[in-house]
């Protein structure tokens, strides 16, 4: 209806302007009309002007309409009511096609707010390797697990493992593979997902990564656990009759001698073999203490976590130790940054850990001039508590560092090899890992992260 309108003034217009130059070739033809004859003319000249105006204000109004869409600025109005050009209608339509496009960009920006607080929210970390090396990290769970606020590129994920961008890469398409990260000096296995994506012509690679540390750490400890409770369970079945029978054949032999102590002879033979089976049931008494040493390993308790200042408990620690590192000239330093750092966590068991840790210090520090242990405190980059326990005596030997945590293993003498298994049994049942090293200046550092 609006075009026919428009045809029909524009007929009109076109009709008014050729009856007009029709006249004025008419009047030019008649002697003594110059001054009618110019009239004419000027209005034939303000008729093609208006008409010229009238046919450019469309294309200028269809031009803005092309421009609003192409920016989405929907703040523009095409209302024609009151132009009086006979385009109500189009303006009308222009006005419809607009608030549909409104609508349209406004639906499209609540999806995709929607599915940006989805990845936010997924447990999964998401990060994206694009084909200029530009590198997404989707999610908060992804920058929590790298431990990178700002990621612009393939080179800063290798500070997560030598060639760690090269490894994802090298994953095929849907496919999944391990591997491992150092994360604040602590080592990660990660379960790495790969999908190949095309996003507007351009190639983008999709990476899922789950960090199964504490699945395999709590799996590890349950093998342990279940080892130690057959090896011990048929242990004591057998050597707790060995022992008894040791003891009794001990007594018997001391009766024995009593009986016959005028034989020297016999008395001779008599001490040599109480002396064998005093070797028995003295061998027999400590692997029995062995046995229930390493019980303890299948028996700790879930934590019983309470809420406390971690200054208020390394001073607790420090009036257990302080006389007995005293007494051996042993200087204890402690620190704690911030002050008002607090842990959730069972104090008890971890008053044995840190009992257990410093007492391995205090025998490292055997003639070292000297001799200090500090403990201290903070937050690292990832904002989890961390204590360490530092000495500067002999450190740890490199080739065994991997080892000194599993049950059974250690390097002293008289050890059991209980206790540092049971401070890393400790710190999984928290959910936490702990991480030994040598310090650069020399002394090894315990370093329990919660």
């Amino acid at each position: 209806m609006a075009f026919k309108k428009f045809t029909l003034q524009l007929t009109i217009r076109l009709g008014a302007i050729l009856a007009l130059f029709i006249v004025i070739a008419f009047v030019l033809q008649q002697q003594g009309y110059f001054a009618v004859t110019t009239l004419l003319i000027g209005i034939a000249i303000m008729q093609c002007v208006a008409l010229f105006k009238y046919v450019n204000k469309t294309n200028l109004e269809i031009a803005r309409f092309l421009d609003a869409l192409k920016y989405a600025d929907f703040s523009q109005h095409f209302n024609f009511a009151h132009t009086g050009n006979g385009f109500e209608e189009l303006g009308n339509s222009i006005e419809a096609v607009l608030q549909k496009q409104q609508q349209i960009a406004v639906q499209k920006e609540a999806k995709y707010r929607q599915l940006a607080a989805l990845v936010e929210q997924v447990p999964v970390p998401l990060i994206s390797l694009h084909e200029d090396n530009r590198v997404t990290l989707w999610n908060s769970k992804a920058r929590k697990l790298l431990g990178i606020l700002r990621c612009e590129n393939t080179d800063d994920l290798n500070q997560l493992g030598e060639n760690f961008a090269a490894q994802l890469t090298a994953i095929p398409n849907g496919g999944t593979r391990l591997i491992k990260i150092a994360n604040d000096g602590m080592e990660q296995q990660l379960m790495v997902t790969a999908s190949d994506l095309i996003v507007e012509g351009k190639q983008e690679r999709l990476i899922s990564l789950q960090n199964i540390q504490s699945e395999l750490d709590a799996a590890q400890l349950q093998a342990w656990q279940d080892l130690v409770r057959v090896l011990t369970h048929e242990i004591m079945n057998s050597i707790t009759p060995i022992a008894s029978l040791a003891k009794t054949a001990d007594e018997l032999i001391h009766d024995v001698k009593a009986n016959y102590a005028n034989s020297s002879e016999l008395a001779e033979e008599l001490d040599d073999i109480a002396s064998a089976v005093h070797t028995v049931a003295k061998r027999s008494d400590g692997l029995t203490q062995f046995v229930n040493s390493y019980r303890k390993l299948t028996r700790l308790p879930a934590p019983s976590r309470s809420t406390f200042l971690v200054s208020d408990f390394i001073e607790h620690i420090s009036s257990l130790v302080s006389q007995d590192l005293a007494q051996q000239g042993i200087q204890l330093i402690t620190s704690v940054n911030p002050a008002q750092l607090q842990l959730f966590a069972d104090k008890e068991m971890l008053t044995q850990v840190f009992i257990n840790l410093i007492k391995n210090a205090e025998q490292a520090l055997h003639n070292t001039p000297n001799p200090t242990i500090e403990i201290s405190a903070g937050l690292n980059s990832r904002d989890h508590t961390t204590i360490k326990i530092t000495d500067n005596g002999s450190g740890l030997a490199t080739d065994l560092i991997e080892q000194i945590f599993v049950p059974f293993f250690t390097t002293k003498k008289e050890g059991s090899g209980v206790g540092l298994a049971l401070t890393r049994q400790a710190m999984i049942l928290h959910g936490g890992a702990v991480k030994a090293e040598n310090a650069k200046t020399g002394g090894a550092i315990f370093t329990l992260i919660f």
